[in-house]
């Protein structure tokens, strides 16, 4: 499900912290990617003709394999290294979520609905993700299981150093601490959609907040461990967080408030006791999902090996020739471009021959004419910088 309504508040308060990019100037990248949503969007965007999920003549879906094995490719032709991470048990805290969910799912298709309405990455079965894993070994991909949440481990990897950033569409990546955020990485070319990249320390500069607050912000808009709290949106849950500095004296204050307007309400409708506006669940463990997000159930970084290695043709053609209906040329073609982008000497990125340094000092107060220079300055620098690393993008991409 992800936080509802984090994007815009972010886009609004820190506009800064979201750069788009075409995928070919990530070159040099590695990520990790959460490999359940991915399943679950492309079981939902790889369709046949007539809207039907891809199927072979067994009556096997096929959608998911489709997605991972060709936009996997597309990925690696533009020179990003991916590792997928998939789920382990969810947080005991997630079971009474899933369940009102469930709850959703099944009064939706009583109605006629689309279910996909309310499915989440959770409709993915155990079948899909070792075909999946199953397929990204012979691709010479890196797999990695996590302990718990998928979300949680790319995060893990991502402040490890072991990845650039962590890729995914649950923007519940950020308040799990992933230092960069990718979106739209998965998507087909079909879309014309620009990768989103998000950077959580300059969010939290724009949203004035450190990283504690940050989970309580989330946690109140609403998160996959608790219901939302009605009658609080966005802009309210802000204000709210940096007017009491967090959930302890927010619920406390909203727990008062419901009080005195039920006893007004009891008052005034002789002993009848009336419910109205924002209300906090009884049975709101918040504390708990706070530790969810910041002492999450993770395999630490350094802990773990990401190796890419050369393609198992032979492999690729059994599973998905043999075994899935997939066309043998295609597959064929599909892995010697792998292979050959996997294998390929790719030349570093210009931001990787520096390292930031970041600066503990106070901001010094500038006056108009030399505050007027810097930002001209900043801005001539930035467009050299894009030009450069756009240029060094198409060298790579010609090369191979």
């Amino acid at each position: 499900m992800g936080i509802k309504g984090l994007t815009a508040l972010i886009s609004e308060h820190a506009p800064k912290a979201i750069r788009e990019h075409d995928i070919k100037n990530l070159f040099g990248r590695k990520v990790a990617i959460d490999a359940s949503m991915s399943i679950y969007q492309f079981l939902i965007a790889v369709r046949q003709r007539d809207g039907e999920m891809l199927m072979n003549d067994a009556g096997e879906t096929t959608s998911h394999l489709m997605g991972f094995f060709y936009r996997t490719i597309r990925i690696v032709e533009n020179g990003i290294k991916p590792a997928y991470v998939f789920d382990g048990k969810p947080p005991e805290l997630k079971a009474g979520v899933l369940a009102k969910r469930y709850e959703r799912r099944e009064e939706a298709k009583a109605e006629g609905e689309e279910a996909k309405e309310t499915g989440t990455a959770e409709d993915v079965t155990r079948e899909h993700n070792e075909e999946c894993r199953r397929l990204l070994r012979l691709m010479g991909i890196p797999v990695v299981i996590a302990p718990s949440e998928a979300e949680a481990q790319c995060a893990e990897l991502a402040r490890g150093g072991k990845v650039y950033a962590a890729g995914s569409e649950d923007m519940d990546t950020l308040t799990f601490n992933a230092p960069i955020l990718y979106r739209h990485l998965t998507f087909s070319e079909a879309k014309k959609e620009p990768i989103s990249e998000i950077n959580l320390k300059v969010a939290l500069e724009g949203l004035q907040m450190d990283m504690s607050q940050f989970i309580d912000l989330c946690i109140l808009l609403g998160c996959d461990y608790l219901e939302p709290i009605k009658g609080i949106g966005p802009k309210s849950a802000l204000k709210l967080v940096r007017e009491f500095g967090g959930l302890e004296g927010i619920v406390e204050h909203l727990r008062e408030k419901q009080t005195e307007k039920e006893e007004a309400a009891a008052d005034k409708e002789d002993g009848k006791k009336r419910k109205g506006g924002v209300q906090v669940p009884e049975e709101w463990p918040w504390e708990e999902a706070k530790k969810v997000f910041a002492e999450p159930d993770v395999t630490p970084a350094d802990q773990i090996q990401l190796e890419w290695e050369t393609p198992n043709v032979d492999g690729l053609v059994e599973f998905l020739v043999k075994e899935k209906g997939f066309n043998e040329e295609r597959v064929r073609k599909g892995a010697e471009k792998l292979a050959k982008s996997l294998n390929a000497k790719q030349q570093g990125r210009l931001d990787g021959f520096f390292t930031a340094t970041p600066n503990t000092s106070a901001p010094k107060k500038k006056d108009a004419a030399t505050k007027g220079k810097d930002v001209k300055g900043k801005g001539t620098k930035r467009k050299a910088e894009d030009k450069e690393e756009t240029k060094t993008g198409k060298k790579s991409k010609a090369k191979k």
